[in-house]
């Protein structure tokens, strides 16, 4: 069994909400970015989605883009990601997501970028620009390796086609809580905890709510109606303001724990 599907199960049975967070892959550097990982999974983050740096990462806000162009300008690449993962793999078994956009899976080859992640540790990956109705051969070879291939579902998508990526998920689904691309917000939709439950009357698979969630209430509030919450641009954010001090891991991991134990 995926050690994705293992924490779900383990959470269940505690009767608790998976914390996600995000950080971008080589922001400010991959030293530091192994170091944020092992942090974060000490203040209580159940999943690591680590984000692979690209030129036009069309479903991140400006934040995120900040980080993933300064990533790149150090040299950072899908190589040296997959590197990254096996080293902390000797010191963790917390579930690792790569998310990446498509253009470097498909330059890499599908089936080598699979074999390669499943070889480093990665248990699953989220693809924002690969949709369901064009990963199929992408999707086969995944399952047939143990890489979960995690799907996305928004507040535009029609209840046809939530009937047809509820059919193919794995691992979890990503409910994308608003339209538009990923950044903080002062609010939430107001409609997100009735399009939650109709989807969750669908599946049995956790649906987990990532884009716009950056504060404290936000968490509270998603974790009563979801099995997961995703915060990526605060913590990105908090790792930008704290770029140069001795104790950035430290300070990161501070403001992920008081998110993480709400």
């Amino acid at each position: 069994m995926n050690r994705i599907d293992k924490k779900f199960i383990q959470l269940k049975n505690q009767n608790k909400k998976a914390f996600i967070a995000f950080i971008t892959a080589g922001y400010p550097d991959l030293s530091t970015t192994v170091k944020l990982a092992i942090e974060l999974e000490k203040n209580g983050v159940d999943i690591i989605e680590l984000g692979v740096p690209f030129s036009d990462p069309l479903a991140d806000g400006p934040m995120i883009q900040e980080a993933s162009g300064y990533s790149l300008s150090q040299g950072t690449n899908l190589v040296k990601i997959l590197d990254l993962v096996k080293r902390l793999r000797k010191t963790t078994r917390l579930p690792i997501c790569l998310m990446t956009y498509y253009n470097p899976v498909f330059c890499f080859g599908e089936k080598s970028f699979v074999d390669k992640a499943v070889a480093a540790g990665v248990d699953g990956v989220i693809i924002p620009d690969l949709p369901c109705e064009e990963a199929k051969e992408f999707r086969h070879y995944a399952n047939q390796k143990g890489l979960v291939n995690i799907c996305f579902i928004s507040p535009t998508s029609s209840a046809a086609r939530i009937k047809a990526i509820l059919k193919v998920a794995r691992g979890f689904i990503y409910y994308v809580s608003l339209t538009g691309v990923t950044g903080t917000r002062k609010s939430l939709d107001a409609d997100l905890r009735i399009k939650l439950s109709a989807i969750k009357k669908l599946t049995t698979k956790p649906v987990c709510v990532g884009f716009g969630i950056s504060c404290a209430c936000q968490v509270k509030a998603v974790r009563k109606f979801s099995d997961g919450v995703i915060v990526g641009s605060a913590i990105v954010t908090k790792i930008k303001e704290n770029m140069g001090r001795c104790n950035l891991v430290q300070r990161v991991g501070s403001f992920v724990g008081r998110l993480a134990e709400i």
